[in-house]
């Protein structure tokens, strides 16, 4: 590794970890790598597919929920290549542009995602607190509007912070720490002044990440309330079971993104594999495990899904 490092020291382009002490096994860990990738892209493409298909979905609850399957869809995508290349053995090393490319979709799609799920909250809100006004606040108008809202919030905001690192001087050892690219890791090997990066980047996640999810704890207290206050036992848990679908979306996101912060943070003495790892989850299991929630615990989808398979071997 000190070989690499000293070699990259000034070159432009950037070395890709991928699991550190393993690399002759590559070819085995490339398997289930591959099988995750073929289920993101195949259980999201359909849902999607689902969803367009059928009539009786073309409703807000699951409109967000395509946008949450394209938003999974092409995080996976965004790091397809690099993951996979370096178990293949095709690609060792990123250029500067690429790498800042790479961590601008992830990072932006990261924020899309939260956006999606706070989105899926007012509207569980929404449909639990105010029923009788579903219907005529959540029109179709209005989502396309939450739709923009969400694309420019997770699209424009991300630009100076992510242009930045063109200019910075990078005299540190060319070594990510991820088989992927991360704004963090990028400004950890800069020389030149990194305060604005680092401000900047802090005040995007406490007004993204964080923000979103206080407001969907707020959104599930004020759910939780409307619930308790009904008399019907049976009513109560048909109104909590809707939500179990999001809440279980809500957990598949932000508790890798917890675990990374704190392996980051706190874990600096951890071999690196396990920095891998928790980056690697953190990157595949909320596209990968999306569909399969909403597929199991989604009555309409699931329902659609059988009758597809069915349809097929018939």
């Amino acid at each position: 590794m000190s070989a690499i490092s000293i070699s990259n020291f000034n070159s432009s382009g950037f070395i890709l970890t991928g699991f550190p002490g393993l690399e002759v096994d590559y070819l085995w860990i490339s398997i289930p790598f591959t099988s995750i990738y073929a289920i993101v892209f195949l259980g999201n493409c359909l849902v999607l597919h689902v969803i367009r298909t059928e009539p009786s979905l073309h409703t807000p609850m699951f409109y967000f929920l395509a946008m949450l399957a394209l938003t999974d869809l092409c995080m996976g995508l965004s790091t397809m290549c690099t993951v996979l290349g370096i178990l293949w053995g095709f690609i060792q090393e990123i250029s500067l542009d690429a790498c800042i490319a790479q961590s601008y979709f992830i990072h932006g799609l990261s924020f899309m995602e939260s956006s999606v799920l706070l989105a899926m909250a007012f509207d569980r809100y929404i449909a639990i607190c105010h029923p009788l006004r579903y219907s005529s606040i959540l029109t179709q108008d209005k989502i396309m509007k939450i739709g923009m809202a969400i694309l420019c919030r997770s699209t424009l905001l991300i630009p100076p912070v992510i242009i930045r690192l063109k200019f910075l001087n990078y005299c540190r050892p060319h070594v990510l720490s991820h088989s992927f690219c991360l704004h963090q890791d990028l400004i950890r090997m800069a020389c030149s002044d990194i305060r604005f990066n680092s401000i900047y980047g802090l005040a995007l996640v406490i007004s993204n990440l964080l923000l979103d999810a206080v407001l969907i704890l707020i959104s599930y207290i004020m759910i939780l309330h409307a619930v308790l206050a009904i008399a019907s036992q049976e009513e109560r848990i048909k109104s909590l079971q809707t939500c179990v679908s999001h809440i279980c979306a809500v957990s598949v996101f932000y508790i890798p993104i917890i675990g990374l912060t704190m392996v980051h943070r706190f874990g600096k003495h951890l071999s690196p594999l396990v920095h891998v790892l928790m980056g690697s989850i953190y990157i595949l299991f909320p596209p990968l495990m999306n569909p399969i929630i909403y597929s199991i615990k989604t009555q309409q989808i699931r329902r659609r899904v059988q009758r597809l398979f069915y349809l097929k071997v018939m």
